[in-house]
């Protein structure tokens, strides 16, 4: 059965956010999606670079 008892409920939704932690630059750096887009545009800086200085 569910247990509707008002002890067990979850605090607002103020309360919840001032005991998290903040999540900044470093949380969003840790996505992959965000990661593997960020290792394309590396790699193709490199490949451009690396023409640059060996073929031109």
């Amino acid at each position: 059965m569910l247990d509707t008892a008002q002890g067990d409920a979850a605090p607002p939704n103020d309360e919840r956010a001032a005991t998290e932690e903040p999540k900044g630059c470093l949380f969003a750096l840790s996505q992959p999606p965000l990661m593997i887009f960020l290792a394309v545009i590396g790699v193709l800086i490199l490949m451009g670079s690396l023409h640059d200085l060996l073929r031109l």
